[in-house]
């Protein structure tokens, strides 16, 4: 599914951004990052079952923070959108990717395309909703895939049932054993928590 290319340009995305992770201590420690290796291992059965399309899929991640998870697929996905609340928080970004880009040169790997469109803002609010339909001619109709990490999954959950297409794809990574019922979705069981992180739901 993955040629050796993107493969290792994936690979690489990850290490850099799991080497600046923000752990549950200190004055950060109420933040949280997805663990981008991890991430990758639950590619391939996202991709076999078609809930990632390469090309197709608009993807929007509900609360981005750095936008690490933003970039990452937007190797795979067609439109690659993140809303994060706290301004200082996404300004990181701008400043990791001046790091990261320069890297993925020097090793000869592959930049990340330019569908990847961040907003400061509520990722409830309307007022972002227009911007992004400003920008990228989509509605919160038109994305096939969610993501949030754990973090107000049950709000978002709300926003994707009443505004999301169904067949919707609603991912929430920081879950394990538990996987709490969601109105208005069905567990992928067969596939959920995969890699025992993240749980994968969809629409009904």
């Amino acid at each position: 599914m993955m040629n050796d290319s993107l493969k290792n340009t994936l690979q690489y995305i990850a290490n850099f951004y799991d080497r600046r992770k923000v752990g549950d201590t200190g004055p950060l420690g109420f933040r949280r990052s997805t663990d981008l290796a991890r991430l990758m291992a639950c590619l391939v059965p996202l991709l076999e079952k078609r809930i990632i399309i390469p090309g197709k899929t608009n993807f929007f991640d509900l609360g981005c923070a750095d936008a690490r998870v933003n970039v990452f697929l937007s190797y795979l996905v067609k439109t690659s959108v993140g809303v994060e609340l706290d301004d200082w928080t996404l300004e990181e970004h701008e400043s990791l990717s001046e790091k990261l880009y320069p890297g993925l040169k020097k090793q000869g790997l592959v930049l990340p395309p330019a569908n990847i469109f961040l907003y400061n803002g509520d990722s409830t609010s309307p007022v972002i909703h227009k911007r992004i339909f400003r920008d990228t001619g989509l509605c919160l109709t038109d994305f096939d895939v969610f993501y949030t990490y754990l973090v107000m999954y049950q709000e978002f959950s709300g926003l994707i049932l009443k505004k999301g297409k169904p067949g919707a794809v609603f991912m929430v990574y920081g879950l394990n054993k538990i996987m709490p019922a969601l109105k208005g979705f069905r567990l992928l069981g067969s596939i959920s928590p995969v890699q025992g992180i993240l749980a994968v739901y969809q629409k009904i």
